[in-house]
């Protein structure tokens, strides 16, 4: 791990979180010993840690990406494990992105199972950070730096669980590793041209786990939640372009391009969705109903009637913005652009609009809404990025193994089919008829999850084991179900 010194620290966080860092690299400082003492067994999660705070120092943000580094560094560290490995550039041999390929070989006599990560992580503005982003801080329990929840956390997590399933004994299925540049862009730049041009990676796949769900601690006595994403909304993305009559500040008009473009958003923001229930998303609150709040859980099990005849009922869980996004369509603006001087007008604003649809409804549709309601013929739109949703079964063999694992955990877990209001890049193959589920198992709590996209992102060692672990024994446990034998306690 690179030297990380208390007066850089002291230079680089404030006051609120000084206390916490500097335990983290007490704890650092004391794991090492003295060089008279015999070195101690280096624990999985030690290992997981090491692992991940490498791969963060890797600086993958994307734009621009450039993950082939990070991809070549994972594909030496497989091989010197004894583990099959590529680097595939993307979307040619010259290019700076790449994605990772590996394979453990198994016995064959099932077909495969995709592990799917991404290598790009989001831009990190490091003047909101208590450390440096890309330093890849290990210490008081956890590792902190941007991906370490998002997704460099998966990455690693998967490529010990190959590693250590190398190491403790062979599988019935070969198990892949591919990890993913560009996915923060929407995927077209990765899991897009891998399912496109390099089909032959997949090896004939039945089954893929990525990102998009995981493992919710119970409260007062209930079990964990295994929340097991198998579909999304879709996500609509739309660029919105004003024009109008360039000139002087002072000369301000109606027909000023960033003027047309702020009544046009004003439009935007007061559209209103209407709730629908899907039967995914009724299907999952019917899952969630045991485990709600006593004057919650009959609303839960009949969703659509309860949303519609229970006033209630309806105005609490609408509160909830996250459950509010899985009944209604949601449009947010979050990019602007104009003038360059305050004292001039452009000739043309811009700005982004992030809508995302539930399944079934069509970006299309969305968009003539948008023109509908804008009324402009000087506002354009034009879609950036769209994709069918596209939803996998729940009641597969990989689900019942997620849940057999569960049940044994301790604590004891429940799984819950999810739908997610983002998105991965598992509909890329679910496109190819490839059950493709969202989860990677880690016990976050909402405030920790939080952390993604965010500033202090940080996922603890504990969970990188729990996580490694966990993977290994669903892999286990699929290949005993599909084998016909029944759950073993």
């Amino acid at each position: 791990m690179r030297s990380i010194t208390f007066s850089m620290i002291r230079r680089q966080i404030g006051e609120p979180h000084r206390q916490w860092v500097l335990a983290a690299l007490v704890s650092v400082a004391c794991a090492g010993g003295t060089g008279s003492q015999e070195p101690a067994p280096v624990s999985l999660g030690d290992r997981a840690a090491a692992l991940l705070g490498e791969t963060i120092r890797i600086d993958t943000s994307n734009p621009p990406g450039n993950e082939r580094p990070l991809a070549e560094w994972l594909a030496d560290y497989l091989e010197r494990e004894g583990l099959e490995a590529q680097v595939i550039p993307l979307p040619d041999p010259s290019s700076e992105r790449a994605a990772l390929w590996a394979r453990l070989p198994g016995k064959g006599t099932r077909p495969p199972l995709i592990l799917l990560s991404h290598l790009d992580v989001v831009p990190a503005d490091a003047s909101a950070w208590t450390v440096a982003p890309f330093a890849g801080v290990v210490g008081g329990g956890y590792v902190v730096g941007r991906g370490a929840l998002d997704a460099k956390g998966v990455t690693a997590t998967h490529v010990l669980a190959l590693v250590e399933a190398r190491r403790r004994g062979e599988l019935d299925r070969d198990v892949i590793l591919l990890a993913t540049p560009d996915e923060e862009a929407g995927g077209r730049g990765g899991a897009a041209l891998i399912v496109e041009h390099h089909p032959e990676l997949l090896g004939a796949a039945r089954y893929l786990l990525t990102e998009g769900g995981g493992v919710l601690p119970g409260e007062g006595g209930k079990p964990d939640v295994w929340g097991v994403a198998f579909t999304e909304k879709t996500p609509c993305w739309v660029n919105v372009a004003a024009r109008g009559v360039p000139g002087h500040g002072a000369g301000a008009t109606a027909e000023a391009a960033t003027h047309r473009l702020v009544a046009a958003l004003g439009r935007v923001a007061a559209l209103r969705f209407e709730t629908q229930v899907t039967p995914a998303v009724a299907q999952m609150f019917a899952a969630l109903a045991p485990l709600a709040a006593p004057e919650d859980s009959a609303g839960y099990k009949s969703l659509r009637g309860s949303l519609a005849l229970d006033p209630a009922f309806r105005a609490r869980f609408l509160q909830d913005s996250g459950r509010a996004a899985l009944v209604r369509t949601t449009a947010a603006i979050t990019t602007l652009s104009g003038g360059e001087r305050i004292n001039m007008l452009p000739s043309e604003a811009r700005a982004g609009i992030d809508a995302r649809l539930l399944p079934g409804e069509s970006c299309a549709d969305f968009v003539e809404r948008l023109r509908s309601a804008i009324d402009d013929p000087s506002v354009s739109l034009e879609v950036e990025l769209s994709f069918a949703a596209r939803a996998s079964s729940a009641d597969t063999p990989l689900m019942e193994a997620i849940r057999r694992v569960a049940a044994r955990s301790q604590p004891t877990g429940v799984v819950v089919p999810r739908v997610i209001t983002g998105f991965t890049d598992a509909h890329w193959f679910r496109a190819q008829g490839i059950v493709s589920y969202g989860f990677v198992p880690r016990r976050l709590r909402p405030a920790e999850t939080r952390g993604v996209h965010g500033a202090n992102e940080r996922v603890s060692i504990e969970n990188l084991a729990f996580g490694v672990e966990a993977t290994l024994e669903m892999l286990r446990e699929l290949d005993r179900v599909e084998a016909g034998e029944s759950t073993r306690h």
